[in-house]
């Protein structure tokens, strides 16, 4: 806790005092630019990712970057995006998994039969959240083995998250309206890069390519002011 409250003081210090006229104008409200899902792994920090100042950024993080599907009883997760969407006006939402993944390994051993679910029964129900992919991930197991599983198994939870994420009534409706984009991403903690779906080869490449692709469809982009990093990816 040493370290934690003198980053606080340091912050109070000099931090706050360098962008005092920001954080003033974020006293008055918000108007952030995506809603950035992600995983609580402490290795991820989204806005040292995207290079974003505070205020830029709505985030929702949990174990997995998991998105519990639409049913009759909302909860955190459902409930933020419905706040992004419906009040902050958000038009793009990014979901993010990364290498090394300790939910998705997890998933993995219990697919492989290795894991005990009494150890954390809370973190083997909320993996339920992970399941639909199970029977694809278990197809993979003679075929890859150890990384190789492991990013293969990371790429395909992103893609039923967001999945998932389209069950929710006011991602359906914003994207029924051409009001919404929903960007899926993978962060490799190792090296840095950021790949990003593209579904027209259904694979997962570098954020370059999805961009060169993105950029030649901006004509039909959602109407909103563009700011200097705004591009869809």
């Amino acid at each position: 806790m040493t370290r934690i409250i003198q980053g606080v003081e340091a912050f109070q210090k000099r931090v706050f005092a360098e962008k005092e006229e920001l954080f003033q104008k974020l006293g008055k409200g918000q108007s952030p630019l995506a809603l950035f899902i992600t995983c609580s792994d402490s290795r991820i920090n989204p806005n040292l990712l995207t290079q974003t100042e505070p205020g830029e950024l709505f985030i929702l993080r949990n174990a997995g970057n998991l998105v519990p599907p639409h049913n009759q009883f909302s909860g955190a997760e459902e409930a933020t995006v419905e706040y992004a969407i419906k009040h902050l006006g958000i038009r793009d939402i990014i979901l993010c998994g990364h290498s090394k993944c300790g939910a998705m390994n997890g998933l993995i051993q219990s697919i492989m039969g290795l894991s005990n679910d009494n150890a954390m029964p809370a973190v083997t129900k909320w993996l339920n959240y992970a399941t639909p992919i199970a029977e694809d991930v278990e197809s993979k197991l003679k075929e890859l083995s150890g990384d190789k599983l492991l990013n293969y198994t990371i790429e395909r939870n992103v893609l039923q998250q967001v999945k998932n994420l389209k069950t929710y009534p006011s991602v359906k409706d914003a994207l029924d309206k051409n009001q919404l984009r929903v960007h899926s991403w993978v962060y490799q903690l190792e090296t840095g890069e950021v790949i990003g779906y593209d579904s027209e080869t259904d694979a997962f490449v570098s954020l370059d390519k999805v961009k060169r692709q993105k950029l030649a469809d901006l004509n039909r982009a959602v109407p909103h002011t563009l700011h200097g990093s705004d591009i869809s990816i």
